[in-house]
C-alpha cells in the first residue's frame, strides 16, 4: 500500500549525506549496472564502442597519450608503472574535476570495501563524513554511537587523523584510516568553529547496531519516533509504529530527524506517505534533459488530525531535509530545532565489470514549493538552541520544547 516504485525513473536512487559513511561504521546500499568490457572498448547495452573515437569529435586527448608515453618510457621506477593503476588514476582525477564531495570513482579495491560493508555488524566509531570547503567534515554522530558520546558534533573538521594530517590522505583512505576493529581507539585532531585551537579525542571503535526506528510513548498520549536513518528497513519499522499509533489515537506526533544524515529516496517518499494526505506532492526532482519529476504519496493515512512536530538539527541531511521539506511546505505539521545541514542533491551507482564503481550525482530536488535548499538548509518554523545546562541534567532540550508546544496546543 505504502510502496514506491522507481522504475519509471530507471535506476535506484539514494540520498546518502556522505556515501562513505559506512566506512566508518553506518550502512548505505547502492543499485545500478553498467557494464566496462575493456580499456579499448566500452560495451554500452550490448554494442562495443570506441571511446577515444567518440571523444575525438569533441575533445582532444593527444596530450593525455603523451604524457602517458612520457611516464611509461622515462619514470626511473619503472616497476611503479603500471598500467591499471594509471588508468583508474586517470579516471580518479576525471571525476574529481567536478568537484563534487558526492561524486566518486572507485577502483575494485575500494568498491569491494563498500560492498563488504553492507554485510553484516559494522566496526568504527559511528559517523557521516562528507568533504566540505576541501576539509573532512563531520556531518553527524550516530545516535548511540562512539562518536556521538565522545562529543564529536555536526561540521567539526577532522584535522589529523592518529597525527597524521587528513589532508594528505583522499576521502577514501581518510575513512579507511578512522574504520577499525572493535576495541581499537583512533585519535582524531578536531576543528571546531568557536574555539581557537584544535583538540584531540580519542575514541574506542565499537560495532554500530543503530535502530533504524525507535518509539516512545510520552505523557499525555503523545508518541515520539526517532528516526535514525533511511535504510532498507525503516519503513517496515515505522509502519509498525504508525499502526499502533492508529489503534491508540495518540493526541501528538514527534517525529525526531537530528543527526539524521539521510538514506534512500523512495523510503523518504513512503514516509511522508503515512503523514499527508495522498497525491500529495512529497518532494520535485530535476535532472538534465528531463521534465520535472514530481514525486507524491501514495498512502491513505488515518492520523492527519493530529498535530505533529518534526525536530530537525544541523545533522538532518539530505532524506531528513525532504520529510521536514514536505511537512512544513504542505503545512501539515511544525518543524521545530535548529537549521539543516542543506544536501539537495541526488546519487546513483554503477557498478562495472571488473570491479570498480562510480558514485555520481545525476539531479537535484527541491521542495513541493520549490525551494532548493542545498548548501542552504531549512530553516525550521521554531528555533529551539540546545541548552549545555539541561545537556549536563540530561534534559534534551529540543525535544522537551517538542512536548510543551503540543500540550498547549491541546489547552486551546
Amino acid at each position: 500500500m505504502y510502496s514506491y516504485n522507481p522504475q519509471k525513473r530507471g535506476i535506484w536512487i539514494y540520498f546518502a549525506i556522505a556515501f562513505f559513511s559506512f566506512l566508518i561504521g553506518w550502512q548505505a546500499t547502492s543499485y545500478g549496472i553498467l557494464s566496462v568490457k575493456n580499456p579499448s572498448g566500452v560495451e554500452v547495452d550490448g554494442a562495443e564502442i570506441d571511446p577515444v573515437k567518440t571523444l575525438a569529435k569533441d575533445t582532444d586527448l593527444s596530450l593525455f597519450w603523451t604524457v602517458w608515453q612520457e611516464l611509461s618510457d622515462k619514470y626511473y621506477k619503472e616497476d611503479l608503472i603500471v598500467k591499471e593503476n594509471m588508468v583508474y588514476g586517470a579516471i580518479k582525477g576525471m571525476v574529481a574535476s567536478l568537484d563534487d564531495p558526492y561524486t566518486v570513482y572507485m577502483d575494485p579495491t575500494e568498491s569491494k570495501e563498500f560492498s563488504d560493508s553492507l554485510n553484516g555488524t559494522l566496526e568504527g566509531i559511528g559517523a557521516e563524513l562528507t568533504e566540505k570547503d576541501g576539509s573532512l567534515t563531520i556531518v553527524s554522530p550516530l545516535k548511540g554511537s562512539p562518536a556521538e558520546k565522545a562529543g564529536l558534533l555536526p561540521n567539526d573538521v577532522i584535522y589529523k587523523i592518529d597525527g597524521g594530517y587528513a589532508s594528505d590522505l583522499t576521502v577514501f583512505d581518510a575513512i579507511m584510516k578512522i574504520r577499525g576493529k572493535k576495541g581499537t581507539t583512533v585519535t582524531i585532531t578536531i576543528i571546531r568553529k568557536g574555539l581557537d585551537d584544535p583538540f584531540d579525542v580519542s575514541i574506542v571503535r565499537d560495532s554500530i547496531n543503530i535502530d533504524s526506528v525507535t518509539v516512545e510513548k510520552l505523557k499525555s498520549g503523545i508518541v515520539y519516533v526517532s528516526i535514525n536513518q533511511f535504510s532498507d528497513k525503516t519503513l517496515d519499522e515505522f509502519g509498525a509504529a504508525f499502526s499502533d499509533m492508529v489503534l491508540n489515537k495518540p493526541k501528538g506526533i514527534i517525529i525526531d530527524l537530528r543527526y539524521n544524515g539521510g538514506g534512500y529516496l523512495d523510503t523518504a517518499v513512503n514516509i511522508l506517505s503515512y503523514l499527508l494526505p495522498s497525491d500529495t506532492v512529497a518532494v520535485n526532482i530535476h535532472e538534465r534533459g528531463k521534465p520535472e519529476d514530481s514525486m507524491k504519496t501514495n498512502g491513505n493515512s488515518k492520523i492527519l488530525d493530529v498535530p505533529l512536530v518534526v525536530l530537525v538539527n544541523e545533522g538532518s541531511a539530505s532524506a531528513s531535509e525532504i520529510v521536514a521539506g514536505a511537512i512544513q511546505d504542505q503545512k501539515r505539521g511544525v518543524v521545530m530545532g535548529t537549521k539543516t545541514f542543506g544536501k539537495g542533491t541526488v546519487q546513483e551507482v554503477k557498478s562495472f565489470n571488473d570491479g570498480s564503481s562510480i558514485r555520481m550525482t545525476i539531479a537535484n530536488w527541491l521542495t513541493p514549493k520549490e525551494r532548493d535548499i542545498n548548501h542552504v538548509g531549512l530553516n525550521p518554523d521554531i528555533v529551539v538552541e540546545p541548552n549545555s545546562a539541561d545537556a549536563k541534567k540530561q534534559i534534551d532540550t529540543q525535544k522537551e520544547a517538542a512536548i510543551k508546544y503540543l500540550l498547549d496546543l491541546k489547552k486551546q
